[in-house]
């Protein structure tokens, strides 16, 4: 079953919109930040086809971002770099931006859908939705955005950090970037709290 609205509306007819949909993007890489989206979906005019980021082709992703960031009401996006990550966990990291994403969109929302079991600090009421991704057109909005934007973010790392490919897999711990780790060492975007991060880290400090 796609995404729908129907969360959304419920919220709305209580007098709780607008209503925010907030996702993150890259909780499992090891190199490259956590990317979070909100996004404030218009109720009158929602982009057609929008579903979970993982479900879509690249290609349709990158049009359903093109029509997303046109027809939204607000958008936000907040990143947690590596040193984040490694500070905080990523768990912590990612409920950091997540609160960072929601304070940051020109639009107040009243009410917050979040993807995942945990709520992060909001300033508003809000409600975790497991698989909300899959549930909630306004997270499934988020996904898209967050996705798209981390990936064009690793292609951008990939011409400044030669060598692991990040274009082609974008941090993830694909055969491809661990043969990359083991040859070439940690760089200034991998997570040192990852453990194949560490294990190359101590190859090359030995």
């Amino acid at each position: 079953m796609a995404a729908h609205f129907d969360l959304e509306a419920e919220l709305i007819a209580q007098g709780l919109g607008p209503v925010a949909g907030i996702d993150e993007v890259g909780r499992g890489p090891l190199a490259g930040p956590v990317c979070v989206a909100a996004v404030i979906l218009d109720p009158n005019d929602p982009p057609a086809g929008i579903d979970d980021s993982k479900q879509l082709t690249a290609r349709r992703r990158e049009a359903l971002y093109e029509e997303i960031c046109a027809r939204a009401l607000a958008i936000s996006v907040a990143l947690g770099p590596a040193a984040e990550i490694d500070a905080l966990n990523i768990r912590g990291a990612t409920l950091t931006c997540m609160s960072r994403a929601a304070r940051g969109l020109i639009l107040a929302p009243r009410f917050a859908l979040v993807d995942g079991r945990d709520l992060p600090d909001l300033p508003c009421p809000g409600r975790a939705v497991i698989a909300g991704d899959a549930i909630s057109l306004s997270i499934a909005a988020a996904s898209i955005v967050a996705k798209v934007t981390r990936d064009r973010l690793m292609a951008r790392l990939d011409t400044f950090h030669r060598g692991y490919g990040f274009a082609a897999h974008a941090g993830y711990p694909t055969p491809m970037h661990k043969a990359a780790l083991k040859s070439l060492g940690p760089c200034g975007a991998h997570r040192r709290s990852f453990a194949p991060v560490r294990k190359a880290l101590g190859l090359c400090e030995q």
